[in-house]
Order: structure tokens, then C-alpha cells, then sequence
């Protein structure tokens, strides 16, 4: 498996230029979302021949960051040192902001800790994304019952972590243009501390690539934003996890503020 992310950071070069496609697409989404369908179209071929493993969904990821990048983002990942700062499974922390994440994330982190995602039912039904998310494996949650949901995540996200797989959780009900503490629940806490794991918190800022109104993955194209996201050291939890879990708000919020435009 390729690591394509080695450093502590990645910054796309300031000599990156958008593609002529893009350019010849006229400022629309066009070329953009054609390149990503295209690569999520190889990785549903793979997943439903059984050949898309951890090294492909790598591959895969880092090729939709190339598409962003082809389209004019300028991309900072930052502190994925922490990722390995605690040498078993843990439980990623973060906000939700767009479809990027999802997409971007595997190639930060498979290669230093292998992972699965806490994901909405219908994704998994999905004809085009569900091949590619069934293959992986990930916690399915349908958000219409908490309580079966946090069953869910618990249980399952237990037996994960046992067995050296560490979690990627979106404790918000939705993607969210805007960071709101309200709709931020302590999910990733409960289980992080029933697993004796740690937390490793994540912000981020995706809205290059905007939530559509239609179809949310076909979103429109935000040119002037930059993407950042960015890893915390890990938090071991203590007591009731209500001070970790504001520790992860105050840092969501705090490099929301930095990053503003």
C-alpha cells in the first residue's frame, strides 16, 4: 500500500494550475464531477469483482484529491504525525462538512492505521456509491432511531477495535456548511471510552466542493476556498468525557475561525 501523505503535513504546490479541461469546462462543475465519477465508477468495478482492498481505496482517494487539485483546490492536510502518535486503534473525532471528507480521508489515514467509517444506510444502497461502501466494510447507521444507532455504533465499533481496526465518526446528523456544537454528539466519546481507546480529534474546512440541492455529491465548485483538515494529538477519556468532548469542540471552532475567508 502506498502512503502518499509520509510528512506531517501536505500542502499542494504553488505551482499547481487547474487543468485545461477545467478551464475549457468554464468555471462549471463539469470536468470535475465527471473525474470523480469516474473514479468512483473503477472503484464499484473493483468492489464488485471483490478486488477493492485497503491498497485500492488508497489509490482511489488520493486520485479524487488529484481531481480537486485538477479543478483548483489548494488542499493543506496537516498533523498527521498524530494519526500514530498512540500505537493501537483509535477513534477519529471531527466535524462534517461536505462529501470531500469522505473521499479524501482514506488516503491520510489507511495507510498509517487501518480504519472504517461510521455511514447513513443509504449510502449503502446507493447504485453507485454502494459497492464501494459495502467493500469496506463500514458501521451502518440509519439515523431515524438513536438509540438503535448508538447500539449500533457501540457494538460494532467494540468488535472494530478489538481487532485493531480503528473508527472514523461524524457525530453530526448531517453534513453542515457551518460547525454547530448543538448537533455534535458525544458518540465518538462513548465509544472511545468503552474500547479504553483513545480520541484523535479532526477539523476540517471542504467547502470547495459545496452540498448540492438535488443530488448533495454533485455540488457546486466554491474555487476561492482553500481545504484544510487537520489532526489533534490523541486524548486518552476520563471520567465522563465531558471535558474531552469540549476539547474537541473548542478545537473544531477555533480552526474554523483560523481558516475563515
Amino acid at each position: 500500500m502506498k502512503n502518499y501523505y509520509p510528512r506531517d503535513e501536505y500542502h499542494t504546490s504553488p505551482e499547481a494550475s487547474r487543468s485545461l479541461g477545467d478551464y475549457l469546462c468554464l468555471g462549471t462543475r463539469l470536468y470535475f464531477c465527471s473525474n470523480v465519477f469516474c473514479v468512483v465508477w473503477r472503484a464499484r468495478r473493483m468492489a464488485l469483482s471483490n478486488e477493492f482492498n485497503d491498497s485500492n481505496w488508497v489509490d482511489t482517494s488520493f486520485q479524487v484529491l488529484q481531481c480537486h487539485e485538477e479543478s483548483g483546490a489548494v488542499c493543506h492536510f496537516t498533523g498527521m504525525d498524530n494519526i500514530t502518535k498512540h500505537d493501537g486503534p483509535v477513534v477519529f473525532v471531527g466535524n462534517h462538512m461536505s462529501t470531500a471528507e469522505t473521499f479524501l480521508m482514506p488516503a491520510i489515514i489507511v495507510p498509517r492505521k487501518k480504519a472504517t467509517f461510521v455511514v447513513k444506510q443509504p449510502l449503502m444502497e446507493d447504485f453507485i456509491f454502494g459497492p464501494v461502501m459495502r467493500a469496506r466494510d463500514p458501521i451502518v447507521v440509519n439515523r431515524k432511531d438513536p438509540r438503535e444507532d448508538f447500539k449500533t455504533v457501540i457494538n460494532e465499533g467494540l468488535e472494530d477495535l478489538k481487532k485493531g481496526i480503528s473508527v472514523v465518526i461524524f457525530p453530526q446528523a448531517t453534513r453542515m456548511p457551518q460547525f454547530d456544537p448543538e448537533h455534535f454528539n458525544t458518540l465518538g466519546i462513548k465509544l472511545a471510552k468503552k474500547a479504553g481507546v483513545p480520541v484523535v480529534p479532526f477539523a476540517l474546512k471542504t467547502d470547495f466542493w459545496g452540498n448540492g440541492v438535488l443530488w448533495k455529491e454533485a455540488g457546486p465548485l466554491k474555487r476561492n476556498l482553500p481545504m484544510h483538515i487537520e489532526f489533534a494529538p490523541p486524548i486518552t477519556i476520563n471520567g465522563n468525557g465531558k471535558e474531552e468532548h469540549q476539547f474537541i469542540v473548542d478545537f473544531i471552532q477555533k480552526k474554523q475561525q483560523e481558516w475563515a475567508v
